[in-house]
């Protein structure tokens, strides 16, 4: 069969991230408003391991049981909850693809150092068990359908920590946290959502990065957008559909559901860039509840034309990762909504006279924290986002232990702690001179 080459139009799958390439004297929005922190709270930190490797879980769920509040684990097993005491007598859920869900009342648990092992799932998930049905395409299909009945379809006010780290080789160069409010709109509707800043801190040592910046261009809007039920053309563009395999995996359990594990890569006759992963699909409800996928940078001219918007002339860029994760949870009644997303992108960057090259990492992920759909609340349209934002410079906060207060975030890993005393550290040098 003869290679395919496909026309990528204004809608395809990879326009939702744009990186630029650039000298560092840019532009940068910036808002920030303070939260009242009089309301007092409960905070437990700890780590999540499996009881079988011993080893940490990453992206576990801990959830406040009948509440929206949440958090996940970070890359190294571990978490901080943030719990308002009226809440107090709410157990605390634990959750992870594969392991059987845990609840622990919060009398069990310490301020710190808790360690809570979930166990294996151990019984085998048959065909008799989930009826799987026998066409993947057709199931991708129908969870991508109804999105009415399967999804909440009332305008959400939620509350997000956002994270994005941009690394040269392996050492930690800029440091970016958010705490946004998004608009959700129902996913029955075609309308785009809204973002509000509340709260942002950022540090960069633009020394490390040789005078030359790789920007995330989008910043929260980034991560929002890989919630591909909401926004399906940057995945599963109808045009792209049919130049995709689809085949089964084998079968699992999120949150005590038993899902359906779907395959899917581009076929082997298509040359332009398209996605492989996994696809993670409620057998009850044929709701997507998480995927991970990535894209497939083999053909890296056409697969940076996808990213690379503006360069300096004598810079050469190649994409080497392009890795995309999200997940969704379900409402006591069934309803499924959005409640984090990850983005790793890799570039190798190689400046024409110089003779190595360096490889940039960006990773941003974004975590509902908190929602609801009973808010009387408007956009504020003085701290609302555009989908081109880019977080200023912020550096006081990281010194601050309190700076987040109430909000619940991800916990930062042990080299992200270490980076921010070093690049703090290396402003107040430079400042002092």
């Amino acid at each position: 069969m003869k290679k395919g080459y496909l026309k990528l139009g204004k809608t395809s799958t990879a326009s939702l991230l744009i990186l630029f390439v650039f000298f560092v004297f840019g532009q940068h929005c910036h808002a920030l408003v303070f939260q009242d922190t009089s309301q007092s709270f409960n905070e437990y930190k700890g780590y999540v391991i499996g009881n079988d490797t011993r080893k940490p879980l990453v992206f576990a769920d801990i959830s406040v049981v009948s509440s929206n509040i949440s958090t996940i684990t970070n890359k190294e097993g571990e978490f901080t909850l943030k719990v308002p005491k009226s809440l107090s007598s709410n157990s605390i859920k634990i959750s992870f693809l594969g392991y059987e869900t845990q609840e622990i009342s919060q009398e069990r648990l310490k301020g710190k150092n808790n360690t809570i092992a979930l166990n294996v799932i151990t019984t085998q998930l048959s065909q008799v068990n989930i009826n799987v049905p026998k066409d993947a395409r057709a199931l991708v299909k129908a969870s991508l359908e109804n999105r009415r009945e399967k999804y909440i379809n009332d305008k959400t006010l939620m509350t997000a920590f956002y994270r994005e780290t941009i690394k040269k080789r392996n050492k930690n160069a800029s440091l970016a946290e958010a705490v946004v409010k998004i608009y959700k709109e129902p996913y029955a509707t075609s309308k785009s959502d809204a973002i509000e800043l509340v709260k942002s801190r950022k540090n960069t040592n633009y020394s490390r990065l040789d005078t030359l910046a790789v920007k995330l261009q989008g910043g929260p809007f980034s991560t929002l957008y890989s919630d591909i039920v909401k926004y399906q053309d940057y995945l599963f563009y109808n045009e792209f559909f049919d130049y995709y395999n689809f085949s089964f995996g084998n079968s699992t359990q999120i949150n005590d559901r038993q899902v359906y594990v779907v395959n899917f890569e581009q076929q082997a006759n298509i040359i332009t860039p398209l996605y492989r992963g996994k696809l993670y699909i409620d057998a009850e409800t044929f709701a997507l509840v998480s995927a991970n996928y990535s894209l497939n940078v083999e053909n890296k001219d056409e697969a940076v034309k996808l990213f690379l918007r503006k360069k300096p002339r004598m810079v050469r860029v190649e994409p080497e990762e392009a890795s995309y994760r999200v997940d969704y949870k379900s409402t006591p009644d069934g309803k499924w909504y959005y409640s984090y997303s990850n983005v790793q992108l890799a570039f190798r960057v190689k400046w024409r006279k110089k003779l190595f090259s360096s490889i940039y990492t960006l990773n941003i992920e974004m975590a509902v924290t908190d929602w609801t759909n009973n808010f009387t609340t408007s956009l504020n349209k003085d701290n609302k986002l555009k989908p081109t934002v880019i977080l200023s410079d912020e550096a006081s906060g990281f010194s601050d232990p309190e700076f987040w207060g109430e909000y619940n975030i991800i916990e930062p890993e042990k080299s992200i702690e270490s980076a921010i005393k070093k690049i703090s550290r290396q402003l107040s040098k430079i400042k002092s001179k």
